[in-house]
This record gives C-alpha cells, structure tokens and sequence, in this order.
C-alpha cells in the first residue's frame, strides 16, 4: 500500500498549481526529465513538457536570476537551488533583487517566486551539503521563509506559497522526504495553508517545545519518554518561521510556562535565538523559567555517521533540556543521541 509521503506533498502541490495556473513554471538543475535529485519533479516533465520545466545550467545565480526576471513580467516561477549550502551563490539575487523589489518600486512591482531548498542533513551527506541555514533568510525584510515537517504541511504550504505575492524561501528537510515511506503517493487533497499559523502536535502542560522540519520528529520522541517519567510536553511546530506564529505561541506558553526551542541549525545565531528574546520580552509575565534552547553543535557536519548523530539535537539532548528545564535529576551516559 502506498502512502503519503513529503515529497509527494509537494510533488501535489505543484502539480495542483500548474494545472491552476499556466505562469507557473520549475527552473533547476536536472528537474525536467530525470525528475530532480530528490525525485521531487519526477513525472512534471512528460505531464508539463520542456515549456514549463526548465533544465538549467549549474548556477544558482542563473537560476534565481531567471526566475526573478520572469516574476517581473507575469511568472509564477518555482526555482530549485538543489542543497541551500549552495544558495550563497544567489544572494545578491535573492537579498538584493527579489527581496527588495515591492519595496523599491513603492509598491508597483512585486517578484512572486518560490526558491525551494534541500536542508539539513541525512545519511552521511558531508559539510558542504548538510547545513540549516534558515536563520540568515529570516534576518532578511522582504522574504518569507517557510519549513515545513509533515507531508500535510508540506503540500498546504506550498500551494500558498505559489499563489503568494512576495518571495518565499521553501525548506524541504532531505531526512523526511521518504519519512512515511512507500513508492507513489496517493492523492491527498490539502488547502492552502495560511501562514503564520501554528500547529500543536501534542499537547502538555509543563514546558512547550517549539521545533521544526525534521527535529520535530525528535521533539515527539523526547515528549513521548517524557510522558513515562511524569512530564507533560506541549509540541508546536511554528511551520513558518517568517510568518511566525506570536500569538499561538503566547498561548502555549499560557499553558505550559516553559520553553525549550529545538532546531538541527548550530544554537549560535539560530532561529530559536529569536523566538527565546522575543518569548522574553513578551512572555515574561507568563514563564516560569529561562528559555532554553538546543541546536546543533557549533562544528562543520561530519561525514561519519557516529559524528554526524553527535552533532545533531536529538532526543536525548531535548529530553534532557527538558529535565533542565523542570530542574529534574538529568539521565548519565547518554553522550551517544538516539
């Protein structure tokens, strides 16, 4: 039996808005015919045809470049930089141009594109494909910034996406892509989904977990050993980091007091840094404790898959945040994640 998977979430979600909308076209390395690295595009090509799939050279500047030309002019472009370890190579295109193109033309022009981003790593994918770097693309006014962790979200959003007005900057963790397994998807219909809006996975009482893409996955194995030790965690996945959810968080934190954020990006200048000072300056009549946060260690990816887990945030290290947290006796000789 088949089932669902991420990138047949997304694999819907364009397809639904190409048979929508005839500006919507892909641009990318090896998306037409081979159906992209990932598999992701595979089966657009011979629905599509080479009109609105474009192979492109290997240049990321080209690519985005291209799109954002076309987004000038009436497209719907969708650009696929492959590994966002290699969207450096397009900033000036992304930060300088698409970014900032509403607001220097007072409103006249708008550059309506998707540049969807392989993040993070899995199985031993090296340093120089393995990095999060979501946090410098939320530093940036002009871009919204989305990061799914379920297939579900993953189609709603990036229909929104598509259909969106502004740059949005789409992350697709490699470690969920096959994550519920299975060979090709049934249908699923999903809506849109409105960014901004939150979503609770589970929910607790005594300390919220604000996690995404594929550390969520993780979040839901420390909440569920911590529930057998006594402990109630509340996981929300935010879904979109710029659009953020305020308001969903607020009332998590009404509930629970605590906040942990967990994300794969090095703690150090991360996205949690954010959500943890603007938790502090807007939730501190409500919490109980100071935020915490964990993220992955400040070092290059290794490739070897021991060092790569070792890296990682993963359950042991919530988990134990999580006890840090409620000032609960932490569990020795766990320096190996789970």
């Amino acid at each position: 039996m088949s089932k669902f998977t991420f990138a047949d979430g997304i694999r819907q979600a364009i397809t639904e808005e190409m048979e929508r909308d005839p500006a919507v076209f892909i641009i990318g390395e090896d998306v037409g015919a081979s159906g992209g690295v990932f598999g992701v595009t595979k089966g657009l090509w011979e629905r599509f045809g080479s009109d609105r799939l474009w192979d492109s050279p290997i240049s990321e500047e080209a690519i985005v470049g291209a799109a954002v030309g076309a987004s000038l002019v009436g497209g719907r472009p969708i650009a696929e930089i492959m590994f966002s370890d290699f969207s450096m190579l397009a900033m000036d295109m992304i930060v300088n141009q698409a970014a900032k193109t509403h607001y220097m033309t007072g409103g006249k022009l708008s550059s309506p594109m998707v540049v969807r981003m392989v993040t993070g790593t899995n199985g031993s994918t090296g340093a120089q494909h393995s990095q999060s770097l979501e946090s410098w693309f939320t530093h940036v006014p002009g871009l919204k910034v989305l990061a799914p962790s379920t297939p579900e979200d993953a189609k709603g959003l990036m229909k929104s996406a598509i259909r969106d007005p502004d740059p949005v900057m789409f992350f697709e963790h490699k470690g969920l892509y096959v994550g519920r397994g299975g060979p090709a998807g049934e249908v699923v219909e999903i809506d849109p989904i409105p960014f901004g809006s939150g979503r609770i996975h589970r929910e607790g009482t005594d300390v919220t977990i604000v996690t995404y893409l594929k550390t969520r996955e993780y979040a839901m194995q420390a909440a569920e050993a911590l529930a057998e030790e006594g402990i109630s965690c509340e996981v929300f996945d935010p879904r979109t980091l710029v659009p953020f959810d305020y308001e969903g968080l607020r009332s998590s934190l009404e509930k629970t007091g605590r906040l942990l954020v967990a994300h794969e990006a090095p703690a150090r200048g991360g996205f949690g840094a954010e959500i943890a000072a603007w938790a502090a300056e807007h939730c501190y009549d409500v919490l109980r404790s100071p935020v915490q946060r964990v993220g992955g260690r400040n070092t290059p990816v290794p490739y070897a898959p021991v060092l790569e887990q070792f890296v990682l945030p993963m359950t042991n290290q919530i988990a134990e945040s999580v006890r840090t947290l409620l000032g609960k006796p932490t569990i020795q000789n766990q320096n190996i994640n789970i």
